[in-house]
């Protein structure tokens, strides 16, 4: 049964591929090239300051031409919009002024935002978004947004491929809401910005400017650019024409903070104490050398106000790969972050590589914290070369041992859009050093093609055995279809203790294409935007015998994404484990041998920006050599964007599964909230049980940015959980921090 499966799979496989590439030079149409005569907006210069409120009601504004004429990317690429947005641009010795008018027939009943998180979700959310190149190289950009309720958006990008989506600029923003429409008026200091220094006393910046209309997904933008791309794909931007900025010089901010904190222990070892109080104080510095380099340095630091990590019940033999919630890492995250991952289309598979993970720097293996005494990091960027280095010194904590670590990063950029370059991190610890070595290289071969490659060498340590692990990726991506093909290989030996890799002595190859189709048969057009069927295959073969150890045929032979921003799949994935070892999924042991399974999977979303949403997954089928049956719920309810509440379910219901035949159902739930008076002051929360360990733990946050980028925090963490011996665990710990940015 199993190979009839297949041999049907790989047969609509083929026929995909056949129609995906019959109308070839359609599709080259439709990646077009960007244009040589650029749209251009010319900003006018002020000699007084303008007041950010909203309203657009200065007499500045009107010095200023509107802009509009915007192109549709989404739905319909290159026709005109539905809504028109106009936009302004001022500017004095101290900011770059923006001011931007979204219209809209149906006034704020339009208007589509869930909750006040800064960084929202842009599915959720209707947004305009300024992007800007500074330096003319069509490859780095500063992207800044904002919704109709003035939460802010803002990220770096580098060919838009590499993103810092969690930097945080200091500029401001604030929108008002009408009948015709909703306004935005942003202020962006030039200290923000990062232009190059010129002795020219005029500059003309790349820029584009999009509006993403949620209620009926229609994206426009400035500059038009393909859909299969973003407005951060630089070399399609439009020009901001008159600018005088002044000169780049260096500019240092200061974060300095105190915490107080109150930490409780029950049924922990003697020998910690039941109750401890502390009181800390530390801080940060960041210093703009000039426009391309930037020094951060921090001292004794702190993250009690980093988003806790949410439990996960994991059913697969790999470790979850949990991101990184802090913020002194999360900056600069692309230029470190080397390495190809599960991306959203899947197209990395199961098997993530990267040679410099910043969590293994100052968190234990559960996730707890280790004091970090000082830390560096030196980032210098420009259109020619990119490089780094962070130094990281973490405190000697119970049996963890004081640790240096340290990263280092080049880049060397080339062509149009093409870079090789270079890590090594280092981990030193008494017993000796851990080195990870990696040259990686990126080639953009035309608008639609790409290729990323690596290879990695530890050096033998304390196991006296070196490794290698290497990873190959072509990506073809068009209006039409995306196609890849990743081949990856890690040896038994390779060990990166800087770093994340999901499976060791591997070879893994792991092709897929999704296919997009808008055309007249698209039946219900109303309803429906794209029919994008899919087939993600993924076979792994042991490097040391040669033996397949796992393979997985994924396929998707429905999958519709709705007009207003749902989506309905279906898949099938007949599976092969051969089990080299056993492996315990919550608790259930699963011994050694060969199995052979079928999944059938339900995947779901009903318009994640209305005030009752859905998202959910169930699948079903055999699972080694029993049942499983599993389902994810999530259900958000924001009836305003000051409120919203989403409660999960997670089920695992396991039939005779593993040597024992057991047969359980385990179940986590959870339930977050965000109240928010406006985008400054937020009181944010979690909760989960989970049957598995019954455990409960809850994190609660009240922030207040009193001042850009300056906060008060008050931080309730609860962690309790049973372990195997049904002794029972609880931590308790209450925060106080105060934290304030000056900017010289």
């Amino acid at each position: 049964m199993h190979l009839r499966i297949e041999n049907i799979l790989k047969k609509t496989l083929s026929l995909l591929l056949l129609s995906s590439c019959s109308p070839v030079l359609a599709q080259d149409a439709e990646i077009f090239p960007p244009d040589s005569i650029k749209k251009e907006i010319i900003a006018v210069e002020i000699g007084t300051a303008v007041r950010i409120d909203g309203l657009m009601n200065e007499a500045e504004w009107k010095t200023s031409a509107a802009s509009g004429h915007f192109v549709q990317i989404e739905p319909k690429q290159g026709e005109s919009p539905n809504y028109e947005t106009e936009f302004r641009v001022l500017y004095n010795r101290q900011f770059l002024y923006f001011g931007i008018f979204s219209r809209d027939s149906s006034g704020k009943k339009s208007i589509r935002a869930t909750d006040f998180k800064r960084d929202f979700d842009i599915r959720q959310h209707d947004q305009v978004g300024l992007s800007f190149d500074g330096f003319n190289d069509r490859r780095n950009a500063m992207a800044f947004g904002a919704n109709p309720y003035g939460v802010q958006r803002d990220l770096l990008t580098f060919d838009d491929t590499y993103y810092d989506i969690d930097w945080d600029g200091l500029w401001r923003v604030r929108t008002s809401r009408t009948d015709s429409g909703w306004v935005a008026e942003i202020a962006i200091p030039w200290q923000t910005l990062r232009y190059r220094k010129s002795a020219d006393t005029v500059q003309h910046w790349g820029f584009n400017i999009f509006r993403n209309r949620r209620l009926t997904n229609e994206i426009t933008a400035f500059s038009p650019y393909p859909r299969a791309f973003s407005a951060q794909r630089m070399e399609y931007a439009g020009v901001l024409k008159n600018l005088r900025p002044p000169p780049p010089k260096p500019n240092v901010r200061i974060q300095p903070y105190i915490l107080t904190s109150y930490d409780r222990y029950k049924g922990f070892d003697p020998g910690i104490k039941p109750e401890q109080t502390r009181l800390k104080a530390g801080g940060d510095l960041k210093w703009a050398i000039n426009p391309n380099s930037v020094l951060d340095l921090t001292a004794n630091t702190d993250f009690a106000q980093a988003d806790a990590d949410r439990q996960v019940n994991n059913v697969t033999r790999f470790s979850v790969f949990f991101p990184e919630r802090r913020q002194f890492f999360l900056e600069n995250a692309s230029l470190f972050g080397v390495g190809v991952g599960q991306s959203i289309d899947g197209s990395g598979g199961s098997m993530r590589i990267q040679p410099f993970f910043s969590r293994t720097i100052g968190l234990d293996n559960a996730g707890n914290p280790i004091p970090i005494d000082a830390g560096g990091r030196y980032v210098h960027r420009s259109s020619r070369r990119n490089y780094g280095a962070m130094l990281i010194r973490q405190r000697e904590l119970d049996e963890s041992p004081g640790t240096n670590f340290f990263v280092g990063r080049f880049s060397e950029n080339f062509g149009a859009q093409n870079r090789i370059g270079g890590l090594v991190t280092v981990k030193n610890q008494p017993g000796g050093s851990n080195i990870v070595s990696t040259i990686d290289g990126f080639f953009r071969l035309g608008e639609s093609n790409s290729l990323t490659a690596m290879v990695m060498h530890s050096n033998a340590g304390a196991s006296g055995r070196s490794g290698f692990a290497g990873i190959a990726q072509f990506y073809n991506s068009t209006n039409r279809h995306k196609i890849w093909w990743t081949q990856s290989v890690v040896t038994k030996d390779f060990n990166p203790e800087m770093g994340f890799v999901a499976r060791h002595d591997i070879l893994g190859t792991t092709p897929g294409m999704n296919w997009f189709y808008r055309g007249r048969l698209l039946p219900f057009k109303k309803l429906i935007r794209a029919f994008e069927p899919g087939f993600l295959p993924e076979f792994y073969h042991q490097v040391s015998t040669g033996k397949l150890v796992e393979r997985q045929l994924l396929f998707f032979p429905v999958w519709i994404n709705f007009q207003k921003g749902g989506y309905f799949g279906y898949s099938v994935n007949p599976t092969y484990q051969g089990l080299t070892e056993s492996f315990e999924p919550l608790g259930i042991k699963i011994a050694t041998g060969d199995y052979h399974y079928f999944r059938q999977q339900f995947w779901y979303s009903t318009d994640p920006s209305k005030i009752i949403n859905l998202l959910g997954q169930t699948d079903w089928g055999t699972y080694f050599n029993g049942r499983l049956f599993s389902t994810d719920l999530t259900l958000q309810f924001a009836p305003l964007p000051h409120v919203s509440i989403a409660g999960r379910f997670n089920r695992n219901s396991f039939r005779e599964v593993g040597e024992n035949k057991t047969t359980q159902s385990i179940d986590l739930y959870s339930i977050e909230g965000r109240f928010a008076l406006n985008p400054r002051l937020q009181l944010i929360g979690f909760y989960q049980k989970n049957s598995e360990n019954k455990s409960d733990n809850y994190n609660i946050r009240l922030a207040w940015e009193y001042s850009p980028l300056s906060y008060v925090y008050v931080v309730l963490n609860k962690r309790g959980f049973e372990e195997l011996n049904q002794i029972r665990k609880n931590e308790d710990h209450a925060v106080l921090k105060l934290s304030y940015l000056k900017q010289f």
